[in-house]
């Protein structure tokens, strides 16, 4: 074991105020602010920093436009450290910053940094669901909610120029496994010490919505159930921010409940809820785009409103799911 999720998300904006504003309201916990960062922490110890695009900590990329501009993953101890940093070494320059992280770029331009992270439990206690001669809740209604709280960051998502040779850098180099595949979509990877579906999702930049180049796409933010995710959806509308391209759903791949939002942050922010956990014994599957998109959507997109086959099967591709 070695990398075991996000320990934190750097983001470049245009606009500061409005930008920490959108987090605010979407419920993220302020640690700190400054004229020069707003900073946020979430409950597993994750953070997210937000600073002005312009601001001298934001590293070069070929990534276009503004959003998350590097994303330090989290590893487990000293020793998986040093071991990740010796092996990137070989081919690359791997630099040590003030904030205690390697940091380097990865085959296809992306800005990533390792450094120790204990990333603290979070356990939730979603309400029993209640059918008809399958009752688990008597007696004691839902809870009641009024504001959504992500309390886990649980994948960042980059629309890439060529996404099998992304994923083969991160399959190689950092100990990805390779989740499931969306036919000329894109790959969902899982760290090698995490149990999430996926902790990053390389996105073909020509699919629909993907914008046609290397970008920042979206974070999905960690809650705890389909309420959580609705409430947080109508506060945020409440406030006057929009719904993102695929609105609300759950999907098929992961079969995670989703609601996006664009936001001033750079791409867009999900809530997410009832995703799938993984470890080592997980087949990957083969999905046709759109049938691996969702099982069911609020207002689905041009794309998704014809009639849909069952398109799904045990990947077979060419390239190992992880690392031999």
């Amino acid at each position: 074991m070695a990398i075991i999720g996000i320990d934190t998300l750097l983001y470049g904006v245009e606009d500061l105020a409005r930008a920490s504003q959108f987090f605010d309201d979407f419920g993220l916990v302020r640690l700190s602010a400054s004229d020069d960062e707003t900073v946020y922490r979430l409950d597993e110890g994750s953070t997210v920093i937000v600073r002005a695009l312009e601001h001298s900590s934001i590293p070069a990329s070929r990534y276009e436009g503004f959003g998350v501009k590097e994303t330090i993953w989290g590893v487990d101890n000293a020793e998986s450290l040093r071991r990740l940093v010796d092996d990137l070494a070989r081919d690359r320059e791997v630099r040590l910053g003030d904030d205690g992280a390697w940091h380097f770029l990865s085959d296809c331009g992306q800005a990533l940094g390792l450094r120790v992270f204990i990333r603290k439990k979070v356990t939730y206690a979603p309400d029993p669901i209640n059918a008809a001669g399958n009752v688990n809740r008597l007696n004691q209604h839902r809870k009641w909610r009024t504001r959504a709280r992500p309390k886990t960051i649980n994948h960042v998502v980059f629309a890439v120029d060529d996404y099998w040779a992304s994923f083969a850098f991160f399959r190689d180099r950092l100990n990805f496994r390779l989740s499931d595949h969306q036919k000329g979509v894109g790959t969902y990877l899982r760290a090698d010490g995490a149990n999430e579906h996926h902790n990053t999702f390389l996105l073909n930049n020509k699919a629909p919505g993907a914008g046609g180049v290397p970008r920042f796409h979206h974070t999905c933010f960690g809650v705890e159930d389909f309420d959580e995710v609705m409430v947080g959806s109508n506060y945020m509308t409440r406030r006057g921010w929009q719904h993102g391209f695929l609105g609300t759903g759950r999907h098929r791949i992961a079969s995670a409940i989703f609601c996006y939002f664009n936001s001033p942050t750079g791409g867009e922010a999900e809530y997410g809820a009832d995703t799938d956990y993984l470890d080592d014994n997980w087949v990957p599957r083969e999905w046709e785009f759109r049938f691996g998109t969702a099982q069911w959507m609020g207002n689905p997109p041009a794309f998704m409103q014809d009639d849909i086959p069952w398109d799904v099967s045990f990947y077979q591709g060419s390239e190992p799911a992880m690392r031999r």
